[in-house]
């Protein structure tokens, strides 16, 4: 009976973080006017949810952290319980509150909070900063810088407004061979209309792929982490991969049913961008969190795709709404301390009710 409540605040906990995290990747394709919100929320589920289940590569790391990097006490009832509570609970009123959080620093929080109640000397206090704070702090300066270059870059390039992209191959004749080279060129639609045998792509097309590109990689870093924390709290009742099966779903449903909520301050009230900024922000996110979950590492989706999004702005920062930004900041900031207060209030009331 415990195990299937433990299952069950697992797998809230998923829904939460689909909720939450789900309008990353899509709140571009919205905030710049190429899809209604319903349509990119359905996208990023769909792709989230693709990336979820072939994660089971990554899990392994994720679970090696989850079990021995933050907390090597052996769990109990209580603790179990607190850190679920403590995740789930700041991740709700974080998305109720419309306020795009991150899902590893409240597992993070809810970790300490629920361990210096229960076995303080058992907290990793050393390897926090080196291990986890530094890699989440680390991706926020990349991100911004990644997405701005892109901008800068492709503002210059694209002086004269392309309208399409094409690739194909066109055979060089060398005098003794024949060599296929890959070849490339950006132009209007009519122009490109006229290169016969190449691949053509507009700039709507290619946000759509760089939106669901987030979308997968946020599944390959998200799923494997929620469900290395289930194994890590359930112990081997449930193998890692069915409980990476259930948790990509929670977070498809969870992504389903709340995750406009967020998806509209990061796609209006951050900057505002045109559809080729979108893409290029996207590009960034899925690069970063694709090297993170590839690597092993907690990276926050969170962090990344809302830096990549205010790079749109690069040196131009009048253009960000300082508000949102600092509301933003102000919530990064707290999510471990309240994810960590939510689960040592937790935890003091579970000792009591199994006491």
């Amino acid at each position: 009976m415990f195990s299937l409540l433990v299952l069950i605040l697992l797998l809230a906990v998923a829904a939460a973080n689909g909720a939450n995290d789900v309008s990353k990747g899509v709140a571009t394709l919205a905030g710049s006017g190429v899809t209604r919100y319903r349509t990119a929320i359905l996208w990023g589920a769909l792709t989230t949810l693709a990336g979820g289940l072939l994660s089971g590569l990554f899990a392994e790391r994720m679970l090696k952290l989850f079990t021995q990097g933050i907390f090597s006490g052996p769990p109990t009832r209580e603790f179990t319980l607190a850190v679920l509570c403590g995740t789930f609970g700041w991740v709700t009123l974080a998305t109720v509150k419309k306020l795009p959080v991150s899902t590893t620093h409240a597992i993070i929080g809810s970790f300490i909070g629920a361990g210096a109640s229960y076995a303080p000397a058992s907290v990793a206090w050393s390897g926090i900063i080196p291990k986890l704070a530094l890699p989440l702090l680390l991706s926020i300066a990349l991100s911004y810088a990644i997405s701005a270059t892109l901008n800068r870059f492709f503002a210059v390039r694209s002086a004269s407004a392309s309208e399409c992209f094409c690739v194909g191959v066109e055979m060089l004749e060398t005098g003794v061979v024949q060599l296929p080279p890959l070849n490339a060129l950006s132009a209007s639609t009519s122009e490109c209309s006229k290169a016969e045998g190449y691949l053509r792509a507009s700039p709507e097309g290619l946000h759509w792929l760089s939106s669901g590109a987030v979308g997968f990689a946020r599944g390959l870093n998200d799923a494997p982490k929620l469900a290395a924390l289930g194994v890590g709290l359930l112990g081997a009742r449930l193998g890692l991969l069915p409980l990476l099966m259930l948790v990509a779903l929670a977070m498809c449903a969870g992504s389903f049913y709340a995750g406009r909520r967020v998806a509209h301050v990061l796609a209006e009230k951050v900057v505002r961008m045109n559809h080729k900024e979108g893409l290029l922000a996207n590009l960034a996110t899925a690069i970063l969190v694709g090297i993170g979950a590839n690597l092993g590492l907690p990276m926050s989706t969170t962090h990344v795709s809302t830096a990549a999004i205010a790079g749109i702005a690069g040196a131009s920062p009048e253009r960000l709404n300082r508000h949102t930004v600092l509301e933003l900041v102000k919530a990064w900031t707290i999510t471990p301390l309240a994810a960590g207060s939510i689960a040592a209030a937790s935890y003091q009331i579970g000792s009591r009710l199994f006491s």
